[in-house]
């Protein structure tokens, strides 16, 4: 009996699971340039003696839907969109690189190039810019400005871009991406931007609603197999008890 039991057990738990990562995903179908998580499993065998035919399910680092999202005008000169694939260059914590599609820049105090508050990176470090009185991204990432009381324009950096493999990015627990083994990755030229466009979020509110409501029956007859389990391994203690 203790078999139906733990299948049950284990199964329901891999459910809920399943359930929070469709939560997550269905919280952020607005938020601009958000890669809907994928999860990952694996059964594993439970060691020790009498236990060959119990597995467990061990949960992976989940994938990202690196899919594309829709390209919303916005106006905005700092409002930047990934055309195609690719992900902009941040600064995180100790130097490490991390990784966005959500375009939204902003221009701190200290003259930086932000997002979300945190440094883009061009290709010689964080992007500082000069004062100025006007500010233009170019496709490939180049960020002129005119400094202030001048009228010829000036080449300040460029955003680094790269390309990677969505079966080399993993999330970090900021929400960013990032690569698998923590390392840089490699500038691309590729890369193109738009400028004055959000990309969306690529979450399909629809089918996670679906798979919601799908993994909610799940659980809940996951949940009646354990109760069967336990009346089935009480009505045997009773008959040996006699």
């Amino acid at each position: 009996m203790d078999r139906l039991g733990f299948t049950a057990m284990t199964a329901a738990s891999r459910t809920m699971t399943s359930l929070q990562l469709r939560a997550n995903n269905l919280a952020n179908a607005t938020t601009p340039g958000f890669r809907a998580d994928m999860e990952q499993a694996e059964a594993v065998a439970v060691e020790g003696f009498g236990y060959d035919s119990r597995h467990l399910v061990r949960l992976r680092d989940n994938g990202v839907n690196m899919q594309a999202g829709v390209l919303m005008a916005t106006g905005r000169d700092l409002d930047l969109a990934v055309q195609g694939q690719g992900l902009i260059a941040l600064e995180g914590e100790a130097g490490r690189e991390l990784y966005t599609r959500h375009g939204s820049m902003q221009v701190d105090a200290e003259l930086r190039l932000t997002i979300n508050g945190r440094p883009v990176l061009g290709e010689g470090g964080p992007i500082v810019l000069p004062e100025y009185d006007s500010l233009h991204i170019g496709n490939d990432g180049t960020v002129s400005v005119i400094p202030r009381g001048d009228y010829l324009s000036a080449e300040v950096d460029r955003i680094k871009r790269v390309d990677i493999p969505a079966a080399n990015v993993m999330k970090h627990s900021s929400g960013l991406l990032m690569t698998r083994d923590g390392q840089p990755a490699e500038a691309s030229e590729e890369v193109r931007l738009l400028s004055g466009h959000l990309e969306a979020s690529n979450v399909s509110a629809v089918g996670e609603l679906v798979a919601s409501m799908s993994l909610s029956r799940l659980f809940e007859a996951q949940v009646k197999m354990m109760k069967a389990a336990e009346d089935l391994s009480e009505a045997g203690n009773r008959m040996i008890r006699g």
